[in-house]
């Protein structure tokens, strides 16, 4: 075999599941991984007691297939995530680090609600950082074909890193994805992004907090933060709201919603600064809206997850002394991926397309399932509730709620 053959098809080309990896398939994938570090520069040192020592953590691969944004609904996943408790907690170290905090604003435009809001919700505030191999946990990541290229790639920079800051191995933990420190960030952010905020040398985001909230504003500063701006607001939608505008790509100025006849929750207008703004509906028109503006977007690039970017905003929100959210959350049943499957099996028998059935409600599912509500006199609001379920002939008796 050749040395210059892609690791990632050298690893495609093993035999594996998702349920378990044999020994030996596991072995050869870490004697693959060996070459690829060598040829990424990693030391010869490094390689002989770390690469070849790494091994395979089966509960990574399960926890891989277990996302739960995927499985959640919005109330259950705000309600764990946006307590009492971490709001006080916010609060106290916001004051408790208020000075370093303003500096950050003054240099990189973020103001310091958001930068605790991330940290509370990535890690708790550093009360829980992980504690899995993160060396191991890429490499069981990388050895499994679903996302091989990915991962190959972070661990050879967590062994970059490693060389770097002279980190031992048993020191790097984080997530079962990689993902390290106060702020969680992965390998490749680790390394771009990480900033040496108390002085002493190195960028150290599991022991210094200086270095890991001066990392979190450099990094958002990075993805696009607009200084002086908020993330977006809670707003009221008119009663006779059709949804005909709704999600990421269909933005409009501010003053264009207002025309629509949204409304801050207060019931008084917006106001119409010329911002641009995207309006989400996490629990369907039962439950609350939001206006995202360009500061959404740039939670939304730290993490992929609509119900993740307005968390962070309301933490901020209230970790300022702002209010929560004034909308009751509906208690919705769960959805698993087989009974979405469902779904867009039905919808695509219907005539609607809405891609692959994956049991991942993404765009083109809530596209077609709105056209889907249009044509059948649904509120066309791209929720899977429980109309929709039954004009569709599928029971919804069988699922959970939160």
């Amino acid at each position: 075999m050749r040395v210059n053959l892609s690791i990632t098809a050298l690893l495609l080309s093993v035999s594996f599941s998702h349920s378990a990896i044999a020994s030996a398939d596991f072995s050869q994938c870490v004697s693959q991984l060996q070459l690829k570090a060598k040829q990424q520069g990693i030391s010869q040192q490094t390689i002989d007691t770390t690469v070849a020592n790494l091994s395979f953590i089966p509960r990574v691969i399960e926890l891989d297939n277990q996302q739960p944004e995927f499985t959640t609904t919005f109330k259950d996943y705000y309600d764990k995530r946006v307590t009492d408790w971490r709001i006080k907690e916010g609060r106290k170290l916001y004051a408790q680090h208020g000075q370093l905090l303003r500096q950050l604003t003054t240099k990189y435009g973020v103001p310091g609600q958001y930068i605790v809001a991330f940290w509370g919700l990535e890690t708790n505030y550093g009360s829980y950082k992980g504690n899995m191999s993160v060396l191991n946990s890429l490499a069981t990541l990388a050895c499994d074909p679903r996302r091989s290229e990915y991962f190959t790639q972070e661990l050879m920079q967590a062994l970059t890193l490693k060389e770097r800051y002279q980190f031992a191995d048993k020191d790097m933990v984080g997530s079962w994805a990689g993902a390290m420190g106060h702020t969680q960030f992965m390998p490749t952010n680790y390394l771009k992004y990480a900033v040496d905020g108390d002085g002493d040398g190195r960028a150290d985001l599991w022991n210094s907090t200086a270095d890991a909230l001066t990392s979190a504003a450099n990094f958002l500063q990075q993805l696009g933060w607009k200084a002086n701006e908020r993330w977006g607001r809670e707003v009221q939608l008119p009663k006779n709201y059709d949804f005909a505008y709704m999600g990421s790509k269909d933005t409009k100025l501010l003053i264009d919603w207002a025309g629509l006849n949204i409304k801050q929750t207060s019931g008084k207008p917006l106001s119409t600064p010329d911002m641009q703004a995207a309006l989400y509906v996490p629990a369907g028109h039962t439950g609350p809206a939001f206006l995202g503006y360009e500061n959404f977007n740039v939670i939304m690039r730290w993490n992929r997850s609509e119900f993740y970017a307005i968390a962070v905003g309301k933490l901020a929100d209230q970790i300022n002394g702002g209010a929560g959210i004034s909308h009751p959350l509906p208690n919705h049943p769960r959805l698993n991926r087989e009974m979405v499957q469902q779904l867009q099996q039905k919808l695509t028998d219907e005539g609607f397309d809405v891609g692959k059935p994956d049991g991942i409600l993404g765009r083109n599912s809530v596209t077609g399932l709105q056209a889907y509500q249009r044509k059948h006199g649904l509120i066309a609001d791209g929720y899977p509730d429980n109309a929709t379920f039954e004009k569709l002939g599928i029971s919804l008796n069988k699922l959970p709620t939160p």
